[in-house]
């Protein structure tokens, strides 16, 4: 699909995204340790810095997740077959993703006014995993 310059590019990209990430969150974690000796009063509904470094990444790799179906599927299309495709692995992937969804359902928590903030906070792994099972159903 991609020339070999914006595959390595891409690649490219991807990595710097990887070491940043690598770099900013262990940061994070240090800058929230300390921050942990003073203690200071917030609303348990805000998001810290690390809370909001987390769902950034989530939807990161949402986002990557759900766009790595789409090669296969534009490559089925455009040769209107799927010979080569590696159905066991779509089978694995598509039962994982499947029972990950339904993990994050199931563990919902039974009170209303938990279960909107639990659902908010576990939307982007939600989009991830249910989002690829429906494109596997495609691809398969």
């Amino acid at each position: 699909i991609l020339g070999s310059k914006s595959l390595k590019n891409f690649c490219i990209t991807w990595i710097m995204v990887c070491i940043a990430l690598c770099v900013i969150l262990p940061c994070q974690l240090l800058l929230r340790n300390q921050d942990q000796s003073t203690v200071i009063e917030r609303d348990n509904n805000s998001l810290d810095m690390i809370e909001m470094s987390g769902f950034i990444c989530g939807y990161i790799s949402c986002v990557f997740y759900l766009g790595s179906r789409f090669p296969q599927l534009y490559k089925n299309f455009r040769r209107r077959s799927t010979e080569g495709t590696s159905y066991l692995l779509f089978a694995l992937a598509m039962m994982g993703n499947c029972t990950y969804g339904l993990s994050l359902v199931l563990k919902m928590p039974a009170t209303e006014s938990f279960r909107a903030l639990y659902f908010l906070h576990h939307l982007p792994w939600l989009i991830g995993s249910f989002g690829v099972l429906f494109l596997d159903i495609f691809v398969s």
